[in-house]
């Protein structure tokens, strides 16, 4: 299992390398969101085991946040990460990394993992509850993994044993 240190590294680089642009840290949290989302859809199971907390701007790991730098990315120590995973992640990034932060915290705002950690609170008001991982696995059901490139990682184990 990867460390979300790692994957939001790998995001980080990734994104510049595609874009020629920094990522800034609220797009970074978005997207380890809708990686982790995306894992469950795909996989079944959660590519890293740290968890978000749900704040007014969406999903937060606090990890990341103690880890990140603007113009770095990540200043702890990382590793890089499976094959199997750095597609997902990629993958993620072409389908969410040309929208802006704002709309991508508008999409988190529709998880329900978000809402239900942000359950008796108002719109305004700072919450630090722990997003329940089988809530994200809900949203997960949502994804269509055939639809985009998702289709393509199935493909590339199609003549696997199982």
């Amino acid at each position: 299992m990867e460390k979300i240190v790692d994957v939001a590294q790998y995001v980080y680089k990734y994104y510049l390398k595609e874009t020629d642009e920094k990522i800034d840290e609220m797009k970074l949290h978005k997207l380890l969101y809708f990686v982790q989302r995306e894992s469950y859809a795909l996989l079944g199971k959660p590519m890293f085991n740290e968890d978000f907390e749900g704040w007014i701007h969406g999903p937060v790991s606090k990890e990341v946040r103690s880890c990140y730098d603007k113009d770095h990315g990540m200043v702890c120590n990382t590793h890089s990460l499976s094959e199997d995973d750095a597609y997902i992640a990629r993958n993620v990034i072409e389908e969410y990394g040309h929208y802006d932060s704002w709309y991508l915290r508008n999409l988190s705002h529709e998880e329900i993992s978000w809402k239900n950690s942000r359950i008796g609170l108002g719109p305004e008001q700072p919450g630090n509850r722990i997003i329940d991982k089988k809530d994200i696995e809900v949203d997960s059901r949502k994804v269509r993994p055939f639809d985009s490139t998702w289709g393509m990682f199935y493909d590339e184990f199609e003549d696997e044993e199982v």
